[in-house]
């Protein structure tokens, strides 16, 4: 199934939060916080303006962003648990994690 959000929602996928701190110590899921990092999936084609002209989104799908705590609504497409939030509950665009992964 194919999902494409509306308006200026976009789709994003939680990723995954580190599994020991910098100093090596393991973290338990029960203490684990939910990760405030997403890559998007996919986004609507953007809010329009008072005159009723179409403002695109500033995002595109495979940014990686950082969004609050509580925004977004929770939901499963085909299996997979997603957020789904209007752009205006995103932060900041998270820039050069490509060149991070492939020099580490």
């Amino acid at each position: 199934m194919k999902f494409r959000p509306l308006h200026d929602r976009v789709v994003v996928k939680r990723i995954d939060a580190e599994q020991k701190t910098a100093g090596g110590i393991i973290i338990p899921d029960t203490a684990k916080e939910k990760p405030q990092q997403g890559e998007i999936l996919a986004v609507g084609p953007g809010a329009r303006d008072e005159a009723g002209k179409l403002v695109p989104l500033d995002l595109k799908a495979g940014d990686r962003v950082l969004f609050g705590k509580w925004s977004g609504t929770e939901v499963k497409i085909d299996g997979v648990e997603v957020l789904i939030m209007k752009e205006s509950d995103i932060m900041g665009v998270i820039e050069g994690t490509d060149s991070a992964k492939k020099a580490a």
